[in-house]
């Protein structure tokens, strides 16, 4: 049995000594590869994480501020000109992390709501009046 296995490696040339320092340095190659895949996809989710976190917008609320309300069901059974704010509502109470409750003073109704589905309110935007002439105007006298 030992003459065929000195046979078979006499036979593919094969060299156990170098064989086994071949593999070692291919499983070391190997955990390399995985600690710079595992490296490059920690760089990448905080870069991530930065640009995500830019785009959200900080809002700050006080007690007895006039804010208006996202309603998020007009997503479902929305109409062409109709808003999807609602308002206005004033803020009765903040809690830590971004919680409002707010109070619709046309029926009394109280709600505590996510700060970001919430928008300072401005009051009415009143366009200025323009008056528009239907008068030519004229280029100088014509007698």
């Amino acid at each position: 049995m030992e003459h065929r296995d000195y046979w078979a490696i006499k036979a593919f040339n094969f060299d156990l000594k170098e064989a086994g320092d071949l593999r070692k340095f291919q499983m070391s190659e190997l955990k390399e590869l995985k600690n710079e895949s595992y490296i490059s996809t920690c760089h990448y989710k905080e870069r991530m994480k930065l640009f995500h976190d830019k785009k959200i917008v900080r809002k700050t609320f006080e007690p007895n501020q006039t804010v208006i309300l996202y309603d998020s069901k007009l997503h479902i059974f929305s109409r062409k000109l109709r808003t999807r704010w609602d308002g206005p509502n004033i803020v009765r109470e903040v809690f830590e992390y971004g919680a409002v409750v707010i109070e619709d003073p046309r029926d009394g109704r109280i709600l505590k709501v996510n700060g970001q589905r919430l928008r300072p309110y401005l009051g009415e935007v009143v366009p200025a009046e323009e008056t528009m002439s239907l008068k030519l105007p004229t280029y100088g006298d014509a007698s």
